[in-house]
């Protein structure tokens, strides 16, 4: 298996990196569309359900399908021997963040269950604030890959 991991290494790294560009994609857009969908549509009509079906579809059918493509991709390039030096700090610092980034993600989908069921209670602002989230994780696993402190 570990001779395959290696065979397969550059491939796997490729969609890894695939992966995470779609899932950091769908991660910075979807609370915009939160802000804008608060403050400039409200919770009914036509807009309204317009702006339901993108939150909906942006969250199941592009970041859902990254997101498990980041940590299969993510967790077999753990496995390939040699890319991972348990002794040192960034695999635990990227690790941390990719899970932060994950329970992000999982906040994110309670949101856009929520404006479904008609129950925002989140302002424009609280949206915008958090859209920094995923900036913040994604600077911190980059410098713990790309550094390695």
């Amino acid at each position: 298996m570990t001779d395959l991991l290696a065979i397969a290494y550059p491939w796997v790294k490729s969609l890894h990196i695939i992966s995470v560009i779609s899932w950091m994609a769908a991660l910075f857009y979807l609370p915009r569309l939160l802000v804008h969908h608060t403050e400039q549509v409200g919770q009914t009509g036509q807009t309204h359900d317009l702006f339901k079906m993108m939150e909906y579809k942006l969250a199941t059918v592009i970041m859902r399908p990254a997101m498990i493509g980041t940590w299969i991709f993510g967790l077999a390039l753990v496995l390939t021997p040699g890319i991972v030096d348990w002794a040192a700090v960034w695999p635990w610092t990227k690790g941390a963040s990719v899970f932060a980034m994950t329970g992000f993600h999982g906040w994110l989908v309670g949101r856009v269950r929520a404006f479904a069921a008609g129950e925002n209670s989140l302002s424009g602002k609280r949206y915008r604030i958090m859209n920094e989230v995923p900036t913040l994780l994604m600077i911190i696993i980059v410098f713990s890959v790309v550094v390695k402190f």
